[in-house]
């Protein structure tokens, strides 16, 4: 850990005393790209006490997540010529009620969320399948330990292990 000075003066708190605020200087785990090969199920990281993953198990996230891929694709299609659509007709112009100005902006910020929700989910099913083509699923991109089986099949798209995730979602 590492620290981050700043004075008030800069800030404009005006006194001239220093504070330190803690920065978080973790590297991420870098995967080394590997050739595309037929991937051993048994190979790929298990936590403590659970059994290794079977060539079944591997074809069913796979499925699920090449399943998600044409999903949120779909979806993201959606969402971007929706989009596409609200912008083109605009927000603003002589004679629109501000009613219907406002409600244009909602939608339009509703689907942009739903456009960025799409992409953001198909980006995470794109990497976990890369993962796995690697032989690097199941490893938590921050720590490097196991991510779990059990956790990967509830959430194929996972890519920290449970410690590391309550660590994220405290910050």
């Amino acid at each position: 850990m590492s620290t981050t000075k700043t004075t008030d003066a800069a800030t404009g708190g005006g006194s001239g005393s220093v504070r330190v605020a803690p920065t978080v200087n973790a590297a991420p785990v870098v995967h080394a790209e590997r050739p595309t090969t037929d991937v051993d199920p048994a190979g790929l990281p298990v936590r403590p006490g659970e059994d290794p993953w079977t060539a079944e198990e591997l074809d069913e996230v796979r499925t699920t997540l090449a399943d998600d891929v044409v999903r949120f694709s779909e979806q993201l299609a959606t969402s971007n010529a929706e989009l596409h659509n609200l912008l083109r007709d605009g927000t603003e112009g002589a004679g629109r009620d501000p009613a219907d100005v406002g409600s244009a902006n909602f939608e339009r910020d509703a689907e942009m969320s739903l456009a960025n929700n799409a992409r953001e989910m198909l980006d995470q099913s794109q990497l976990a399948l890369r993962h796995i083509e690697l032989g690097v699923y199941g490893t938590c991109d921050n720590c490097g330990q196991p991510i779990g089986k059990y956790r990967l099949q509830a959430f194929p798209r996972a890519t920290l292990c449970v410690t590391c995730k309550q660590r994220e979602e405290r910050r």
